[in-house]
């Protein structure tokens, strides 16, 4: 069972929830840049939620399921199509051996998943199926999709054969997507000129002038073009210390936004270092981390300070969230029978 690569996209990895364990040893997470997003695909496809899928950037792939599958798109909408017509996120898809998927242009957001039943199946290396471009480690062969790829595709589970069933129509010469659809992540309040995301002060928010604290918060920055699964660097009026003293290099994670001597943050992101000797003026809230996988260059990018209480409540909640998919997913099998 493979899935043939006939155009690779723009940048295209197999990625998973990132290779965990190996931070010690300067090695990075990696992963998906919008886990819940991956999880959520995985869920709806029968896999298990550590399955690894294609991660695509802003231009997708197109792809040819050599044998009958069953997948579900999730995160940025780009546009997907299979065969020529529109395909809708957010559900399981069955599809005949033979069906074509493809990308157009994205009109929401720059990152999309997608997750076929079974995950696909690259060598697992160091715990993980994530690809770390910069080391050549991981997913497929080490680096992204390229045109003439065949991707592999691991044993489906009892309940992907079941949701396949249960979308396949005698007549199907495909794909039927379900009628029903997920949303992990619930929409909310958004400044209409800015992606919003919530922070936590970082260790040495102290060593920032007031000034600089405040416009942290207050102002929009904007996604300049040194952005990558590594980090991206935002644009603003300089942000400043009223310490010239230089730091022992402290771990940095995902989400952690660094201050460099210039005074422009940089946001870490899953292929971060482990370590980094630039303050730490905050770091992005768990919950909102996906938030980021979608801050491509141009988007504008707003913070908003929260408390670690209402950091630990929104995470706990995103989980509940993914608990109630996979029970809802199981009391539909039994619903559709």
């Amino acid at each position: 069972m493979n899935i043939s690569v006939l155009k690779p996209g723009l940048l295209t990895t197999v990625q998973d929830q990132g290779r965990f364990g190996y931070q010690q040893a300067g090695l990075v997470v990696s992963g998906a840049l919008d886990a819940v997003a991956l999880c959520t695909a995985n869920l709806l496809v029968g896999n298990p939620e550590t399955a690894a899928g294609l991660e695509c950037t802003l231009r997708g792939p197109t792809l040819r399921f050599e044998t009958d599958a069953l997948l579900a798109l999730t995160g940025a909408d780009l546009a997907a199509s299979i065969n020529g017509q529109p395909v809708p996120t957010s559900r399981p898809v069955a599809v005949r051996a033979g069906t074509v998927l493809a990308f157009g242009a994205p009109p929401r957001g720059g990152r999309a998943y997608l997750a076929v039943a079974g995950g696909v199946a690259v060598p697992v290396v160091l715990g993980s199926r994530a690809t770390y471009l910069r080391a050549a480690l991981g997913g497929f062969q080490g680096r992204a999709l390229r045109a003439g790829d065949e991707l592999p595709v691991g044993e489906w589970s009892a309940t992907g054969v079941r949701l396949f069933a249960a979308l396949r129509p005698a007549n199907l010469r495909g794909w039927a997507a379900a009628s029903w659809w997920a949303h992990v992540t619930p929409p909310r309040a958004q400044p209409a000129d800015a992606l919003l995301v919530r922070a936590l002060p970082g260790p040495e928010y102290e060593q920032f002038t007031p000034e600089s604290q405040q416009n942290f918060w207050a102002q929009t920055f904007g996604v300049t073009t040194e952005a990558d699964r590594m980090g991206c660097r935002l644009s603003s009026p300089a942000l400043t210390r009223h310490t010239a003293a230089e730091l022992l290099s402290s771990a940095v994670t995902f989400g952690t936004v660094q201050v460099p001597a210039g005074g422009q943050p940089i946001v870490l992101l899953a292929d971060c270092q482990t370590t980094g000797g630039y303050p730490r003026l905050a770091q992005v809230i768990s919950a909102d981390l996906g938030r980021l996988a979608q801050a491509l260059p141009g988007t504008r990018l707003r913070f908003q300070v929260i408390t670690l209480a209402e950091a630990q409540a929104l995470y706990l909640a995103q989980q509940q969230r993914l608990r109630a998919l996979r029970s809802t997913i199981q009391l539909r099998l039994i619903y559709d029978k």
